[in-house]
């Protein structure tokens, strides 16, 4: 076993306390028949004593014990401890000393005594760590035909499955060791399950545990703070020692409650069933600090409108604006299904929160002023977007009427109701833009950036926030949820190309941010006409993603599952950017959220321009609208037109 200072606190302690209880069992023996001794009276048998107690304590394990995790196991040993050392204790002081002067009965005073010197401050500090001792006092057997496994974690989730995989008899695992990189707790026990190693000595650890016939058959992640780079390695690992590797829900997610019933306790067990390790966690993005009092003070009693309310980023939009209590819910979108699910389900977390589910095209300008008018919206959040590359690829004139004169119709009907400011959702394919999904978000920034430089006058002074972010884990369209039915139907998985790298954030990171930078727009004059571009960490690479979810679902890549490169379709990059060459980058008040700035066009000639590629996209002339988009962005590199429709659908791995 390892060593380390901890234990030897600990050591210090246990023998001092013996020390002392010895001490104190004479005293009080003495003083019972009117006879005081002074403090070490029987010095040899106090240092015999500390010296059996030592050894006995040792080989107990008793030094092991985190007291942060203090158990009915660790008063258990502590019991076992005590009564080992005395009955070792007597023999060998009367071999050395014949018992002269020791009085016998003082034994039976030491017993208990020296069990309280120990437990009570370990039980102690618990309590004030934990503020009460209920979960320590919860005895427990482990199953040992339950499947083995090996935690990654030592603490409070490490500590709450295993109580709650045994105290029931319900769970399905049995814990045979832990590993952690916290250095003074190796060696050290959590529940009588000993911490074996660091995460680095996992192979190491699997062999020892394997010669003790206790060899895990799975990894579970026990833990918040491990980044993706180490739950990368970890699969990696447990791929080599023929191991899955799991996660433990976050501790905020388990039921509640411990007094049960045989009902409440199935669920509190089930509630800590590990799950599979999500793409989420390999991406390991640190939870960022928001200002939540500004998103709730720019969101609270007011009246909202979401278009693309059923889409992915529409949706958790309306989730999270909903948490902050707006006076009104506004839902906009052409898809009636989407927008019967997400109708539904804020009604069921909200039921008394006033909304409207509003079927509308954002193309309709005169749908959309019905509902501006009936509505009077405070704040606006525009989602709507199509953004599949090769299908706007393939349908150019779609790409333009929904992305361009949907947003430009959305952004006039803000200014016309005096809606107080207008959030566009955009893209990292609007930088640089190689297809033509990314040249029409391009535009649509531009035209917001132009009304928010130059409003153009009454009826509105309508602040025109813009946001720009990369790919979202899981959205419609994505590799994820592709990659997923692919590994699902036994492959292939199909990457454009092995060296594509993409931008992610999760859903709900994305949305946060979104809602942070038009709070940071309100309080930030200097941020008229500029871009607020979230942080999107280091990008991935798609084929690495691809391994990964080959290995998470269990399977070998390239050997039950293959990966085939079928080349980047029309429109695609390798490598997407987040600032074009001509932006000016600055930082914000937040350390996620950084500002774009470039020179706005003119307002008047950018509506004219746009009013013309609104009219050729409507009788379907595609050389025009290739045209036009070049004007409007000159950056822009049409892909050939003889290509664009050829591989337009093909499934591969990139957005």
């Amino acid at each position: 076993m390892s060593f380390n200072s901890r234990i030897l606190i600990v050591a210090v302690h246990d023998v001092i306390m013996a020390a002392l209880s010895f001490e104190a069992a004479v005293a009080l023996r003495y003083f019972t028949y009117g006879a005081p001794q002074e403090f070490l009276f029987l010095w040899e048998g106090t240092l015999i004593f500390s010296v059996v107690c030592a050894i006995t304590f040792w080989r107990i394990g008793l030094y092991r014990g985190i007291w942060y995790y203090a158990s009915l196991n660790d008063l258990i040993a502590i019991f076992k401890a005590a009564t080992l050392a005395i009955l070792i204790f007597l023999p060998v002081l009367f071999v050395l000393t014949r018992l002269e002067d020791f009085p016998r009965t003082s034994l039976i005073i030491n017993w208990p005594l020296l069990i309280v010197m120990l437990a009570g401050p370990r039980f102690l500090y618990r309590a004030l760590k934990d503020g009460n001792l209920q979960a320590a006092f919860q005895r427990f057997e482990m199953d040992q035909s339950r499947v083995p496994v090996l935690l990654a974690g030592a603490g409070d989730q490490a500590d709450s499955f295993i109580r709650e995989m045994a105290r029931s008899g319900l769970g399905t695992y049995r814990v045979v060791g832990i590993v952690d990189d916290k250095m003074g707790r190796i060696g050290r026990d959590i529940r009588g399950v000993r911490i074996l190693g660091s995460l680095s000595a996992i192979n190491d650890v699997v062999a020892r545990l394997e010669r003790e016939g206790m060899r895990p058959q799975r990894l579970i992640i026990a833990g918040g703070s491990f980044g993706g780079e180490k739950i990368q390695d970890l699969l990696q690992r447990c791929e080599n020692l023929g191991m899955s590797l799991a996660r433990l829900p976050r501790l905020t997610d388990f039921d509640s409650g411990r007094d049960v019933n045989a009902d409440a306790t199935t669920s509190t067990v089930r509630s800590f069933e590990p799950r599979p390790v999500d793409v989420e966690d390999l991406l390991g993005r640190p939870q960022k600090v928001l200002d939540r009092d500004a998103m709730r003070e720019l969101v609270s009693d007011r009246r909202v409108l979401v278009t693309g309310a059923g889409g992915t980023i529409g949706a958790e939009l309306t989730r999270q604006i909903a948490d902050f209590q707006p006076a009104c819910l506004t839902l906009v979108d052409n898809a009636e299904y989407n927008l019967y699910r997400i109708d539904l389900e804020i009604s069921e977390r909200h039921p008394d929160l006033p909304r409207r589910a509003a079927l509308a095209d954002v193309r309709d300008p005169e749908r959309l002023e019905d509902i501006f008018s009936s509505e009077t919206p405070d704040l606006v959040f525009h989602a709507a977007a199509f953004k599949h590359v090769p299908l706007v690829e393939a349908n150019a004139e779609e790409g333009v009427l929904t992305n361009v004169i949907g947003t430009r119709n959305v952004a006039e009907a803000c200014r016309r109701n005096g809606v107080g400011a207008m959030v566009l959702i955009s893209t990292d394919k609007a930088v640089s833009p190689s297809n033509i999904m990314g040249a029409t978000k391009r535009i649509a920034e531009r035209y917001c950036q132009a009304l928010s430089a130059q409003p153009g006058g009454p009826p509105s002074e309508t602040r025109f926030v813009t946001v720009r972010f990369g790919n979202v884990l899981g959205s419609t369209g994505s590799v994820v949820p592709l990659f997923s039915r692919q590994i699902a139907s036994g492959g292939p998985v199909t990457v454009t190309d092995e060296a594509v790298t993409r931008f992610f954030m999760t859903t709900r990171e994305a949305v946060e941010l979104v809602l942070q930078a038009c709070a940071l727009n309100g309080s930030d004059s200097d941020a008229r006409g500029k871009i607020y571009v979230l942080d999107m960490g280091e990008p991935v690479c798609i084929a690495d993603l691809a391994h990964q979810m080959i290995r998470l679902a269990g399977l070998r890549p390239g050997k039950d599952i293959d990966i085939q490169f079928t080349g980047l379709r029309t429109g695609e990059k390798l490598h997407e950017e987040l600032f074009d060459s001509d932006e000016v980058i600055s930082a914000t008040a937040h350390p996620s959220i950084r500002l774009a700035s470039s020179p706005a066009m003119d307002i008047e000639l950018l509506r004219a321009q746009i009013e013309k590629l609104g009219e050729v996209a409507k009788h379907h002339k595609t050389a025009d609208i290739l045209d036009l988009i070049a004007t409007l962005v000159p950056e822009f590199r049409a892909p050939d037109a003889t290509t664009r429709s050829a591989d337009s659908i093909a499934v591969a791995g990139s957005e």
